[in-house]
């Protein structure tokens, strides 16, 4: 009886852990991920970027899962002069399988000062943003993260006049 509950246990983790790190993860190319957009400084609207050797994934599971690797066309400096930039910005983990994104390296660069955090997309899905990181050499990543109203709408706490009404 011991053995089956111990065998059961290890059967029960070893999915849970293929599931967490490999099973609802796929592969986008850049139209699945719906293109790599800036916030421009004088609109407020994303503008689709060029973008080339993009790597994504992606997972139906969870709306932050999103996590994206590519090489920006246009140098740092005009990004910084047109479009939204972020006082602060942590990269979420990607599973260990997906190296070319390294969130602790990036947010070590981003610290320094030796990358720059872009605001993606305000609201990308309801209550998710989009936020892109670029180094000069033109590396660029990027990732979703949940905002304000998307945290007030995973708690359930009253959501404020600031958010603006859900799309079903």
């Amino acid at each position: 009886m011991v053995m089956s509950i111990l065998l059961t246990s290890v059967i029960a983790g070893a999915t849970m852990y293929y599931l967490q790190v490999y099973g609802f993860y796929e592969r986008v190319n850049v139209e699945q991920a719906k293109g790599i957009s800036l916030v421009n400084l004088s609109t407020q609207e994303p503008e689709k970027i060029q973008v080339a050797n993009f790597q994504g994934i992606d997972a139906n599971s969870s709306p932050i899962r999103f996590r994206a690797c590519f090489e920006v066309n246009d140098p740092i400096d005009l990004l910084k002069e047109k479009y939204v930039m972020l006082n602060a910005a942590t990269p979420r983990n990607a599973p260990m399988w997906f190296n070319c994104f390294n969130a602790g390296r990036i947010g070590e660069d981003l610290s320094r000062g030796s990358a720059t955090a872009f605001l993606g997309s305000k609201n990308f899905e309801y209550g998710i943003d989009r936020y892109i990181v670029v180094y000069p050499d033109g590396r660029g990543y990027a990732w979703n993260e949940i905002n304000d109203c998307g945290e007030k709408l995973y708690d359930g706490s009253t959501k404020d006049q600031s958010c603006p009404p859900r799309l079903k």
